[in-house]
Parts: structure tokens; C-alpha cells; sequence
């Protein structure tokens, strides 16, 4: 009779030990999934920005890595610098304004084709012949495989005469490195070793 008592005594203990071990690894699991838990929505809520719309309502915004974006950003800095740069309105400070701008976009090597342009009278025979001069850029193609990012840009441009209309096609290209975002240069890009490697005229139509 002692002997079995002391058997379910050892039994007991074995099953005490298989609850206690149990409730061990749950405990563990249960804190575990917590913690992952906290940890992915802690994350989740960094990828969220308030933005105050005015001063009057919160915004949300969503966060992106930056790397993720640059391409978009690159593109962009590009079109608007040719925007900027070849786009003429028979207005001398309209043409020195968005010369100004650009040229923050970009080193020297385009200031040189300003000057150029503007010691051969370029500018002033579009303000003196009321011509307007717009440019359409078609496509950018870019490789980042290397630094600094080489950049093609495919562009067309119209001259827009009281008498005509003449379209040309531009191709340039640059390299570009990375800079500091200011408002003047919000996509944080230099343009480098800017060049035209092609403007000809494509066909003129009469107005």
C-alpha cells in the first residue's frame, strides 16, 4: 500500500512538471507574439505622417524609403530644368527668371550654353520677334548602376512665330549627383557636365 502511494506521489510530480512546462512555453509564446506584435505596429505607425493642412486640420501622409523614390525625383528634376531652361516667353524678366531658376539646378557647364546664347542675341530676338518657345520633354532614360547617375533626355521643341510654327527634336544629356534639398533644388540633384548632343529642325508649318 506504501509502495503505490509513493508511485502516485512520483506521478503527480511528472504531471505537475508536464503543466508547469507547458504553461512555461505558452507564457513564452503569448510574450513572443506580443512583442512582435508592438514591434510591427510600432512600425506600421512610423510609416505615418501628420501633415498640418494650413494650420486648421492634420493630414496623413505615408513615409517611403528615400531610395525608393529617387528615380521618380530624378525624372522630375530633369523635366523641370528643361522646363525652365528652354521654355521662352517673349519677356526679358520672364526669361531671366527661369533662367535663374534653373541654373540652381545645374553647374556651370549649362550657364556656358546661356551665355553663349546670349552673346549671339538669342534672347533678344525672341522678346524683339515675339516668338514663344515651349519644349515638351518625351522620356529620360537614366543608369543607376553607377555614380555619378547618367542621364539621357529626349525632348521636342516648338517656336512658336506669328507666321509659323517649327518643331525640333533635342536630345541632351548630363550626369547627376546627389545634393542638398533646399527650395530652390527640392529634389536634392546637381546636373553635371550638361550638354546638347542634338537640336535640328524637324519639319515648320505655316500659321
Amino acid at each position: 500500500m506504501e509502495f503505490k502511494s509513493l508511485k502516485n506521489i512520483e506521478t503527480s510530480f511528472k504531471q505537475i512538471r508536464i503543466i508547469a512546462i507547458v504553461f512555461v512555453v505558452l507564457c513564452a509564446g503569448i510574450t513572443g507574439y506580443s512583442v512582435y506584435s508592438s514591434y510591427t505596429f510600432a512600425e506600421a505607425q512610423r510609416q505615418k505622417i501628420y501633415v498640418l493642412d494650413d494650420g486648421k486640420s492634420l493630414m496623413l501622409a505615408l513615409s517611403q524609403d528615400l531610395s525608393q523614390n529617387r528615380p521618380v525625383e530624378a525624372h522630375e528634376h530633369i523635366k523641370r530644368f528643361h522646363e525652365l531652361f528652354f521654355t521662352l516667353a517673349p519677356d526679358k524678366q520672364a526669361i531671366e527668371s527661369n533662367i535663374n531658376r534653373a541654373l540652381f539646378l545645374v553647374d556651370k557647364s549649362a550657364f556656358r550654353y546661356y551665355q553663349d546664347m546670349s552673346e549671339k542675341g538669342y534672347y533678344n530676338r525672341v522678346v524683339s520677334g515675339n516668338i514663344n518657345q515651349v519644349i515638351q520633354v518625351d522620356s529620360v532614360a537614366f543608369n543607376f548602376d553607377t555614380y555619378p547617375y547618367k542621364a539621357v533626355t529626349y525632348a521636342k521643341q516648338r517656336i512658336i512665330r506669328a507666321s509659323n510654327v517649327t518643331e525640333r527634336s533635342m536630345v541632351t544629356r548630363c550626369d547627376l549627383i546627389n545634393s542638398v534639398r533646399s527650395d530652390n533644388n527640392p529634389h536634392g540633384f546637381t546636373m553635371e557636365r550638361f550638354e546638347i548632343i542634338e537640336n535640328r529642325d524637324l519639319r515648320t508649318l505655316d500659321r
